[in-house]
């Protein structure tokens, strides 16, 4: 059987650059104000909400109720890995050290708000890293019919990633360029976790809806913790209710116009 190297490799070049693609807007963002930034981080919400449901948790209920005859079993593992990707982010939300991060160049910014951008970052690295498995997963199966529509789909995903991480922590107070740079590191660590998956592909298949499920459930919690409270507690919560109505039926429309 012909190896599906090289096809990984694009797979894994392909993951890694849409990242940055997506996150190139920030470049232009000089200054945002704090409305603009409500709505972004609303918008960045509504994605992520999306993400949850349709790319991680979906799949993972799909994959493991799969000729089950079971289904409140299968339902209830992956309610489970839920809960336990939440609690692996309560936990990271307590002890994280977020003074690691801090410059000295971000003004009067508390490290409250440092270390709720950080996890949301984290949450999105998490993220990226199941999106990782099933791009490798699919390559190392030998079938373009499988491969293809992870890839294309996963890689469209990253580009609203991409941007959202990188205006989040321009919205933060980092510069544009470093904005830029942390997204594209997380680009490579699903770049990194595809070769992962391809390398490994029969035992990544079988932890592949329980690495979903758990991925999905530490998104929602940063969602709901940190995001929608962060954007909702001054005036612009009203824009930026708009901003995650926007952001999940983009997502939404996204996944499934690529099936």
């Amino acid at each position: 059987m012909e190896s599906q190297l090289p096809l990984a490799l694009t797979g894994a070049a392909v993951t890694a650059v849409a990242t940055g693609i997506g996150a190139l807007p920030a470049l232009a963002a000089h200054r945002i104000s704090e409305r603009g930034r409500d709505s972004l981080m609303g918008f960045s919400a509504g994605v992520m909400l999306a993400a949850s449901a349709f790319a991680l948790i979906g799949p993972a209920l799909a994959l493991v109720l799969q000729g089950r005859p079971e289904r409140f079993a299968g339902a209830l593992s992956v309610g489970l890995m839920v809960l336990c990707g939440a609690a692996f982010l309560h936990i990271c939300n307590q002890w994280l050290p977020h003074e690691h991060f801090f410059t000295g160049r971000e003004g009067g910014l508390s490290q409250t708000r440092l270390k709720r951008i950080w996890l949301f970052v984290f949450a999105i690295t998490l993220h990226n890293f199941p999106e990782g498995l099933a791009v490798g997963s699919g390559t190392g199966s030998h079938s373009l019919e499988l491969a293809l529509p992870i890839l294309s789909g996963i890689a469209l995903q990253d580009l609203p990633e991409g941007f959202v991480v990188a205006m989040a922590l321009v919205g933060a107070g980092y510069s544009a360029r470093r904005a830029l740079g942390v997204a594209m590191i997380t680009g490579l660590v699903e770049a990194a976790s595809a070769m992962v998956g391809y390398f490994a592909t029969e035992q990544v298949r079988d932890l592949l809806p329980w690495a979903l499920a758990f991925a999905g459930g530490a998104m929602l919690y940063v969602v709901s913790d940190e995001m929608i409270p962060e954007s909702h507690h001054k005036e612009h919560a009203p824009h930026a209710t708009a901003g995650l109505m926007i952001g999940f039926v983009l997502m939404l429309v996204l996944d499934t116009a690529l099936g």
